[in-house]
């Protein structure tokens, strides 16, 4: 995989992306550049311009909310209105080099069926979401005996679009039942530090707040 460009501390981009979504740096340098990407729930598109940016991606999107897509627009980005568990089936096979999930699986209907659609369109799959596992979630469920809320996940369960949390063993236990193999696993603290990729499973889920996941099929 080719280095990512050093990047410049003083780069609006990259203050927006680590200040409000610590994980994307590290998400957009799994993506070779000159790739053709397309971001599954893209929101405001803060993903697909950093990758424009610093990648010369060819960049798509597909976001659920009228909102997200007019940010999109307004960056210059070509992204669609649509979801990921009806759209995704109107796209080629292999049209993409990676398709991505940043943030978006949890809100799904079906992940397994969402999964094997963005593998199917995508040589590659990225996939990052809260891990349910995480010490504090276990915590608060131990001695609230109330559904967590954290900064990641800020709203209450009744009012929140994530339909199906899951842990990072939930996650590996699904895609090895898919036949899916895991290229990497990226785990996350709450302060958007790196936990080993060298520890073990047990230890990824129990402290890492977020995971990213490279994925290719077998």
């Amino acid at each position: 995989m080719n280095a990512a460009p050093p990047m410049d501390p003083d780069d609006p981009i990259r203050t927006m992306a680590l200040t409000e979504r610590r994980d994307l740096q590290l998400l957009a340098d799994l993506i070779e550049p000159n790739s053709r990407v397309l971001d599954v729930g893209c929101s405001d598109g803060t993903l697909l311009k950093i990758l424009e940016s610093r990648h010369g991606i060819d960049g798509r999107g597909i976001e659920l909310s009228q909102r997200g897509v007019n940010e999109c627009v307004a960056k210059g980005l070509a992204v669609v209105q649509g979801d990921a568990d009806h759209d995704l089936g109107n796209y080629p096979d292999a049209a993409f080099d990676y398709v991505v999930l940043s943030q978006t699986i949890q809100a799904t209907h079906n992940p397994r069926a969402v999964l094997d659609q963005m593998l199917r369109i995508g040589r590659r799959g990225i996939v990052s979401f809260p891990n349910f596992g995480y010490w504090r979630m276990r915590w608060q469920l131990l001695t609230r005996g109330r559904m967590p809320v954290t900064e990641h996940l800020p709203v209450s369960w009744y009012a929140t679009a994530n339909i199906h949390f899951c842990t990072i063993r939930d996650f590996v236990e699904l895609v090895e039942d898919m036949g899916v193999r895991i290229d990497r696993l990226i785990a996350l603290d709450a302060a958007g530090h790196r936990i080993s990729e060298n520890a073990s499973l047990r230890r990824l889920n129990l402290f890492g707040e977020q995971a990213i996941f490279l994925l290719s099929k077998e």
